[in-house]
């Protein structure tokens, strides 16, 4: 049995939930040596094959130290996320700056510190995840959110075409709605706003996906895995949308 990443070293942020979660299991599966972390060690456990580190990713320091423990790489996942619900009227400047600092630049100082690594070693693969709320699609009550991962593609693109001659490429994944324990949180604050009941709020949310069902983290990684695998050496600086039809 051939395992598509045997043999490379990865990195996955906010891997104790969801969609990070996922992709450390995936990566696991198919040979690869993880570094899996989240801001919540505790949320980590039950990770088979990996290895458990707490990171903040809002923190440079923590960062740059953990990547001198981590050695060189050969893939990066940045999974760490938030979703912020509002107009441009509900943003206030905290969440602007909160949204912006977690989406983004948490990016920024992964990539700024794992990819001179890459860079040693010959190549690597980064993997955003962005959002089909971007520059794909406008969402309504996503004003922030959309705006953070709007600037994600544009960051994977820049990374991507920067070192597109030395190894290096880049990809953003954009889901659309996937079921995970951040999505249960928003349904049950849309249920509060609303004063709708648990199983409503689920079911607008189902009601507006084209094929009538939630994506799944599991859906999500299996795109991760061939975009961190050689199987993808020819594609980098594109977003992929894994969004049940959501974007069309």
């Amino acid at each position: 049995m051939s395992y598509r990443l045997q043999g490379k070293r990865a990195v996955v942020t906010a891997a104790g939930q969801g969609i990070g979660r996922a992709i450390a299991e995936a990566f696991a599966r198919e040979g690869a040596r993880i570094y899996a972390t989240d801001l919540d060690l505790a949320k980590l456990e039950g990770l088979q094959g990996v290895e458990r580190r707490p990171l903040d990713v809002r923190s440079t320091e923590a960062i740059e130290n953990f990547a001198k423990e981590a050695g060189a790489i050969d893939i990066l996942v940045n999974a760490a996320g938030f979703v912020h619900h509002g107009t441009i009227l509900d943003c206030s400047e905290a969440d602007w700056e909160f949204s912006f600092d977690l989406n983004v630049k948490s990016m920024h100082r992964t990539i700024r510190a794992f990819l001179p690594g890459m860079l040693e070693r010959g190549g690597g693969s980064i993997v955003n995840i962005a959002s089909g709320a971007s520059s794909v699609r406008g969402i309504p009550n996503r004003y922030v959110y959309g705006a953070t991962k709007a600037a994600v593609i544009g960051l994977t693109k820049a990374v991507a075409a920067d070192f597109i001659r030395k190894g290096i490429r880049a990809n953003a994944i954009c889901p659309g709605t996937i079921q995970s324990p951040s999505l249960d949180e928003r349904i049950a604050e849309q249920a509060e706003r609303s004063g709708q009941s648990l199983e409503a709020a689920r079911q607008a949310f189902i009601d507006r996906q084209p094929m009538g069902r939630l994506g799944t983290a599991e859906e999500v990684a299996a795109l991760a895995v061939y975009l961190a695998s050689d199987e993808a050496s020819f594609t980098t600086g594109h977003i992929h949308l894994v969004d049940g039809g959501f974007a069309l």
